[in-house]
Formats: C-alpha cells, sequence, structure tokens
C-alpha cells in the first residue's frame, strides 16, 4: 500500500496545482454564476406562488415540478445535444451549463425562499399598511428581506451543492477541474490517483464556503439581536 502510494504521489503533486487553477478559473465562477442567477429565478418564482397569481402561480409549480423531477444530467443533455438538434440553436457548452445549472436551482431555491416569505407573519402586512405602504412596498421592503434571512443556511447549503454539481458539466465539454482530469486520466491511466485529488480540491471550495456561511449566520444573528 506504501509502496502504490510512494509511486502515484509525484502525479498528485504535480496534477494538483493545474487542477486547483482550473477550479479557480472556471468552477467556482461557473457556480457563482449560475447560482446568482439561479437566485433570481427563485424569488421571482417564489413571490408569484406567494402572491397567488392564478395562472403564473401554477406556471411556476410545473417548472418546479419538472426540474425537480428529472436529474440535472438529463436537463445539461436535453439543452446541449436536444435543443441544437429540434430548435436549429447552437449553444456553446458554457452558456448551456449555466442555464441548466441556474434553472436547476432555482427550482430547488424557490421552495426554499416560498416557505421563508410563508414564515413571516402576517403582522408584518398589517403594520405596513397601517403607515400607508403597498403590497409591493411591504414584500420588498420588509417581508423579503426577513425571508431571505430565514432562507440564508438553506439557501447557503444549495450553493455548497452546486459546486459539487458542476462536475457534471464535464459531460457536455465544458472544461472544468474533472474535465481535465479526465484528459490527464487518459495520458497517465492513473483513475484513483487523480479522483482523490479532484476530491480534496472540491473539499476545500466547500470548507471555505462552510466557514463563510457560518460567519454569515453570526453576523446576522449579531443583527437580528441589535434589531430586537
Amino acid at each position: 500500500m506504501l509502496e502504490r502510494i510512494k509511486e502515484v504521489w509525484p502525479l498528485m503533486r504535480d496534477s494538483f496545482p493545474g487542477l486547483l487553477l482550473k477550479g479557480l478559473e472556471v468552477t467556482l465562477p461557473l457556480a457563482l454564476i449560475a447560482f446568482s442567477i439561479g437566485l433570481v429565478i427563485a424569488i421571482i418564482t417564489a413571490l408569484v406562488q406567494f402572491a397567488k397569481i392564478k395562472v403564473l402561480s401554477q406556471l411556476a409549480r410545473v417548472y418546479i415540478w419538472i426540474i425537480r423531477g428529472t436529474p440535472l444530467l438529463v436537463q445539461l443533455y436535453v439543452l446541449f445535444y436536444m435543443f441544437p438538434k429540434f430548435f436549429d440553436v447552437v449553444l456553446d457548452p458554457f452558456p448551456t451549463a449555466i442555464i441548466a445549472l441556474s434553472l436547476n436551482e432555482g427550482a430547488y431555491c424557490a421552495e426554499t425562499m416560498r416557505a421563508a416569505l410563508e414564515a413571516v407573519p402576517y403582522g408584518q402586512f398589517e403594520a405596513g399598511y397601517c403607515v400607508g405602504m403597498s403590497y409591493m412596498q411591504i414584500v420588498f421592503r420588509i417581508v423579503l428581506p426577513q425571508a431571505l434571512r430565514t432562507a440564508f443556511p438553506p439557501l447557503s447549503n444549495s450553493l455548497i451543492s452546486m459546486v459539487k454539481d458542476t462536475s457534471l458539466v464535464a459531460n457536455i465539454t465544458v472544461m472544468e477541474m474533472l474535465y481535465d482530469a479526465k484528459r490527464i486520466m487518459s495520458r497517465k491511466h492513473e483513475t484513483l490517483a487523480l479522483y482523490i485529488v479532484v476530491a480534496v480540491i472540491y473539499l476545500l471550495f466547500c470548507s471555505v464556503l462552510t466557514l463563510l456561511q457560518r460567519y454569515g449566520e453570526k453576523l446576522l444573528a449579531r443583527k437580528g439581536l441589535k434589531k430586537t
């Protein structure tokens, strides 16, 4: 066992910086961009359901049902392979990955945001109406900020999950960290060693995000205590 480790260690050591750089250049930006767009989609979808706008609410439910009921990998394949075939629209791998990840994340985060909105006491609306605010003003100035504070931990977990889900975009030839690792595997024929390197880098990214999440939760808790 020790001999095997000594044998593959130079490859793991030499490949780590390049794979880490690819993760910083492609994997993390992809996750952050897709999560930001997905969060906007989630807020809009949740607000539509919260306002109980009949037709739009039903469309939102159908969107959530389809996205949550199908694998992300299938969604990537549908966008990348089927759309050009049936609609004569050619999408580059990176934009395709952003669209698929954003739509997927938006559906899951929409349910998180909907629950957070519904958790805000109705008395907040009554207080807003008493000072002459409109429905939209109450939602965006009072209800939504409180809902975002409540939803912060699960949304942070969704971001961490998305960072790991970006590994799937290698299947549509996005040249991110796992794609580069597979290219090295094809030359060196050391699958397990390189997968371990990739796993360590993902663990590093997720650990940093976890620390940021804890810091954000403590900061929100302090602000909440100051307000009370």
